[in-house]
């Protein structure tokens, strides 16, 4: 029997095998950078495509029309579109948009290609279909002016605006390989292949190869309209092992590891040829627990949902990680309106077990936990998964796991196939309307937990739909505090841990910045020389 330690040696061998290989076919003139990342990509067609390797990909190969800082989310900025206005109803948003852009294939960029783009997303009804669901018309006024119509107010319109979802794909382009935006696009658009194996942007980068789980290809586009980005050549290696990153790091084979445990970081500390990242994330773990008793047993029971909350030990998983946040609920701390630690679920044996015989279970119960086997940001969730099964002992809950391949766990998940879960949680869009998803009837909750709004507490409903609409900054704070202690009390999630990240890169690599929406973007990176 193999061990560990030779398995490890193994993938770390046929890793090297991959990036050498791919090196030899580079010409030695272009400048390259080798990123090592857990790859989590379910497809690059920006109508589809809803993960977090998506998002790098699409920040890199497309446009949208407003986006944020460099940085941070501190602003809305210009992209695409050069300004905008709305009117006095809140309805009717007018964008200018930036003239001179081509394709990365030649082709001008219209209006055309906006209203094509918008329609596509919310007609093919993939997974990131719902953050368009709230537009009710998209329309050209000529090549340079778009009108977008909405079915009510939305004070976070423009930052939905800014996710990877609303790229702008070259229409005449995408319809040639088969794509459409009618309203019968879920079941007559082909041109998802296509966009997986290159894109149709206007991007600096265009997508030369995918192959899934292996890499990921970007070259510089020759036609952006934008200032040029340092590198060529961008390769992104599915590197799943956090202990292969570090050694694929530490012998130059990669640039940048985005997936460190907080251990590994520690012996890098004193290596003059690596620099170091730490930071928070807004990414959040959490235990799901489905609301049909048929998929999700004892764990549909609302009772039974609070005693699992009182019995995880959250000061635990920052201990184990070296850092991180306990969240209080939805949103993540970081986010508008989200509560701080300080009001955070403690750990109370007593008062779980005290539910679970409320529950009907005072000896607890058995019940399987599905998650995906995948480390992201330097979390393992292997290792979450069994201190979770060791916590829910104290209380009497006998777990088994039940690990999974990423993307065969993630389509169960997706469905709302999995009674109970582990997985974790970005934000789609920085705004605290985005956890709006976690509340009966909204994405996450309806096909993820099946909390389905007939039934729901009238109360809960009722903060959803003023929290929908609702502009006032003063008014929306009281909203989504309230928000937060309803479902601290009630609903289908746990939400442990808000985890900090550990990056390292070779120490000439300049430009790094981890960003709170698309986490990286490969067009800053550059090379002290």
């Amino acid at each position: 029997m193999r061990t560990k330690r030779s398995m490890l040696i193994l993938s770390v061998v046929m890793a090297f095998a991959v990036l050498l290989f791919t090196g030899s076919l580079i010409a030695q003139d272009e400048k390259v950078v080798v990123i090592g990342h857990a790859e989590s990509t379910d497809s690059l067609d920006p109508a589809r495509g809803y993960t977090q390797t998506t998002g790098i990909v699409e920040q890199a190969v497309y446009d949208t029309l407003v986006t944020f800082p460099d940085a941070d989310a501190s602003s809305i900025e210009p992209r695409l579109a050069t300004a905008w206005e709305v009117s006095e109803d809140d309805l009717t948003w007018t964008f200018t948009l930036r003239e001179g852009v081509v394709f990365s294939n030649g082709d001008p960029f219209t209006a055309a290609d906006v209203v094509f783009s918008i329609q596509r997303l919310q007609n093919i009804t993939g997974s990131p279909s719902f953050l368009a669901s709230g537009i009710a018309s998209v329309a050209a006024d000529g090549d340079s002016t778009i009108v977008i119509t909405l079915t009510a107010p939305d004070p976070a319109f423009l930052v939905k605006f800014a996710n990877g979802a609303f790229s702008v794909v070259n229409s005449k382009q995408v319809m040639a390989e088969g794509g459409t935006d009618a309203e019968d696009a879920a079941e007559t658009d082909g041109a998802e292949a296509f966009l997986n194996s290159a894109s149709a942007g206007t991007g600096p980068y265009m997508l030369e190869s995918w192959e899934s789980q292996v890499q990921t290809v970007l070259v510089r586009n020759p036609n952006y309209w934008g200032d040029a980005p340092y590198f060529d050549r961008v390769i992104i290696q599915n590197l799943a092992e956090a202990a292969t990153q570090k050694t694929a790091l530490e012998s130059g084979e990669i640039d940048l590891a985005t997936d460190l445990t907080a251990d590994q970081i520690t012996p890098l500390e004193g290596n003059a040829d690596i620099g170091i990242y730490r930071g928070p994330t807004t990414t959040t773990h959490f235990l799901l627990m489905n609301g049909d008793a048929e998929i999700g047993g004892p764990v549909s029971n609302p009772t039974v949902q609070l005693a699992i909350r009182y019995a995880l030990d959250y000061e635990g998983y920052k201990t184990l990680w070296g850092g991180g946040t306990t969240p209080a609920s939805w949103p993540p701390a970081g986010i508008f309106a989200a509560y701080g630690e300080d009001k955070a679920f403690k750990r109370d044996l007593d008062q779980a077990k005290a539910l679970l015989a409320e529950a009907g279970y005072p000896d607890g119960f058995d019940i399987e936990l599905s998650y995906p086997v995948f480390t992201y940001q330097g979390i393992n969730m292997e290792t979450n998964a069994q201190k979770i099964q060791s916590d829910l002992a104290e209380v009497g809950i006998n777990v088994t796991l039940r690990p999974g391949e990423l993307q065969v766990s993630l389509e169960e998940y997706r469905s709302g196939q999995q009674g109970f879960a582990y997985w974790f949680w970005g934000p789609d869009i920085l705004d605290p309307v985005d956890s709006l998803s976690f509340l009966p009837g909204g994405k996450v909750a309806l096909e993820r937990a099946l909390w389905l709004e007939e039934g729901a507490d009238p109360a809960i409903i009722a903060l959803r739909d003023q929290a929908r609409v609702e502009s006032d900054p003063d008014a929306r704070l009281e909203i989504f505090h309230q928000i937060q202690d309803y479902l601290q009390q009630s609903g289908p999630w746990a939400p442990f841990l808000q985890n900090d990240t550990q990056v390292a890169f070779r120490a000439n690599l300049q430009g790094y910045v981890l960003h709170p929406s698309w986490t990286l973007d490969v067009s800053l990176l550059s090379r002290a020389e």
